[in-house]
């Protein structure tokens, strides 16, 4: 697109904005249009957006003892289309606290999944892992921690979490990736970021 075209319409056109279902998440409905690579804006488009806090992910690694921290808990969103909806995945919360840093949230998450003490963070990546339909941002860092003590089961009760803890080796890890037992993009993403960074972490962390 010229710099031309670019300036003959808006971006972005909201024509209307209403929530049509509010309950632990909302679902707005938008109507709009959005400028077109031709430069003129395009036509009238009626979308649904699934609205959601932040979400922060952390995988938990020794770098020492080149193991990773995986967590296991049952997903309604698989239910239907798995015979295990139980994932593995990274340690993850919502950012859903006034003011509260996305850091904070790892490391809060981390004590409360998986019974970890962080001892610092290392920003992988921020992404939208469902941008067709959703909103959410996801904040994905690799958390430094010791996986000697690593294990059980966790979880706030008043939230009826009912978390395992899995301590893999790194290499165990990718193997789950490869064949299908770590089966979601937090956690893929996170271990394929750290198989291509794993010299450079092990040498700061190690």
């Amino acid at each position: 697109m010229t710099e031309a075209n670019e300036s003959q319409a808006p971006a972005v056109e909201i024509l209307s904005r209403e929530i049509c279902f509010q309950g632990f998440y909302r679902m707005a409905r938008f109507r709009l249009r959005h400028r077109q690579f031709s430069g003129a804006l395009g036509p009238e488009l009626e979308r649904e957006v699934f609205v959601r806090p932040d979400a922060v992910c952390v995988l938990p690694y020794d770098a020492v003892r080149d193991e990773v921290v995986l967590i296991e808990q049952f997903r309604v969103g698989v239910m239907e289309k798995t015979a295990h909806p139980w994932l593995l995945e990274p340690v993850a919360g919502l950012v859903d606290k006034q003011g509260e840093a996305v850091e904070a949230v790892a490391h809060r998450e981390a004590e409360e999944e998986a019974g970890l003490t962080l001892q610092s963070l290392w920003p992988i990546s921020t992404y939208f892992p469902s941008p067709g339909g959703s909103d959410e941002q996801v904040y994905l860092y690799l958390g430094r921690c010791s996986t000697v003590d690593a294990g059980g089961v966790h979880g706030l009760e008043e939230e009826g979490e009912d978390i395992r803890v899995h301590v893999w080796s790194l290499d165990e890890a990718l193997a789950g990736v490869r064949d299908g037992r770590i089966n979601n993009a937090a956690a893929i993403i996170a271990l394929q970021w750290l198989a291509l960074n794993r010299a450079e972490v092990r040498g700061l962390w190690g």
